[in-house]
């Protein structure tokens, strides 16, 4: 029994050491940017960036319409979050600060448009971001190099 213990600590050890954390936190960054990434491609003309089509305009205007904003600016937030915030957590920049916005959004969407997608769509988004806002980006990310850079 013993020896059980002693594989099972050790392993455990391994797997909660520094390269698995950061290989989990990066796998988490790129699990949820892709979430909101496709979201907000969704929104735009096909080829542009930040154009809004008219079919994201009549969504934010009808279907959307509880969210407590008028929805032209509802629609152009959505998606300025969904395309930069995304990027950042993909380089792993301010990613605690992107996490949160994206956190924000998720609280948004379940309060405001689809407040029975709680279980298990919702949630699912508030724990990544939340373990994000807690653990930050972990090693494979921009975040720690310039935490460097900006202690010399």
């Amino acid at each position: 029994m013993r020896t059980l213990v002693r594989h099972w600590n050790r392993a455990t050890a391994i797997a909660g050491s520094r390269w698995p954390e950061a290989a989990t936190l990066l796998l988490v960054r790129l699990a949820l940017a892709g979430v909101f990434w496709r979201s907000g491609r969704t929104k735009v003309v096909e080829g542009t960036w930040l154009h809004l089509s008219d079919a994201t305009r009549y969504l934010f205007a009808t279907e959307y319409s509880g969210v407590p904003l008028p929805s032209d600016l509802a629609a152009h937030l959505s998606l300025l979050g969904e395309t930069f915030l995304p990027i950042l957590l993909v380089l792993g920049l301010a990613t605690r600060l992107s996490a949160l916005g994206l956190l924000g959004m998720t609280m948004v969407i379940q309060v405001f448009v689809y407040p029975d997608a709680w279980w298990p769509v919702h949630s699912l988004w508030a724990a990544l971001a939340l373990v994000l806002v807690v653990r930050g980006s972990g090693a494979f990310a921009l975040d720690p190099l310039l935490a460097r850079g900006l202690a010399r």
